[in-house]
């Protein structure tokens, strides 16, 4: 079984792996909801905002992503049938920093980072993840951005970005995991790219949310239902080593 010990670097997702963003999307979304006729479920919500975001993302990469999140607002009131002016869709748009981080992110990261370096790759502009970065608790030694790199995943380029970064670190890829939640927007391009991945399978196998389905040829290396079972499992691995060196 491939060890976590194996590696230097992990890189990570954030929305959906570290920042609770189906909670934080449900909450900014809440106002426009309450203003259906037939009220939508939750998981018809975020299954039509995976829909929406992927393309827009696919339409405008060059778009700072809480400016792409107006559009997506406003995309999401026309086919809802609802009204919704400007001040509507900026609101949803600086919704990101109030998005929670799910309960043991910040402890997790906390332990990882006494072991390895920590790197962000995410679908999201600077000023939205410094507000996010606040509530994980942890000084990232490389933070990726959408706004950064100039396209949003799956584009290869990003993991293109990724192993540049990691190699200016001072590692190779094969010393790099990449850890993610989502299979289409992460581990399909990151697995192509040659790098090992980790799923953090936060929906414990359940299809659908706010992430649009994978292929079927989606892989990954290590699945895990939450950061903090990671991170015991690399605890494990450690006790192990030392249990058989003593």
């Amino acid at each position: 079984m491939l060890q976590l010990s194996a590696f230097k670097v992990l890189s990570f997702d954030c929305y959906g792996t570290l920042i609770d963003w189906e909670t934080g999307i449900l909450q900014a979304l809440a106002p426009l909801a309450a203003r259906c006729s037939a009220q939508p479920t939750p998981e018809a919500l975020l299954t039509r905002y995976a829909r929406l975001e992927s393309a827009q993302e696919a339409e405008t990469p060059d778009l700072v992503y809480r400016a792409l999140l107006e559009k997506v607002h406003a995309r999401m009131a026309a086919e809802l049938g609802v009204a919704a002016n400007a001040a509507d869709n900026a609101a949803f748009g600086a919704s990101i920093g109030q998005w929670p981080a799910f309960a043991d992110s910040p402890q997790a990261l906390a332990y990882l980072k006494r072991h390895f370096k920590l790197v962000i790759l995410s679908n999201v502009d600077r000023d939205s993840f410094r507000a996010s970065n606040a509530r994980l608790g942890v000084a990232f030694d490389a933070i990726l951005t959408a706004q950064d790199i100039g396209s949003y995943k799956p584009d290869p380029r990003n993991f293109a970005a990724l192993i540049a970064e990691v190699g200016a670190l001072g590692h190779a890829p094969t010393e790099l995991l990449h850890v993610a939640q989502s299979l289409y927007h992460d581990h399909v391009p990151a697995q192509q790219a040659g790098l090992k991945t980790a799923w953090i399978d936060r929906r414990a196998g359940k299809s659908g949310g706010a992430t649009p389905e994978a292929p079927a040829a989606a892989r990954y290396d290590l699945r895990f239902t939450s950061l903090a079972e990671l991170a015991e499992a690399h605890r494990r691995e450690a006790a192990a080593t030392l249990t058989r060196s003593a």
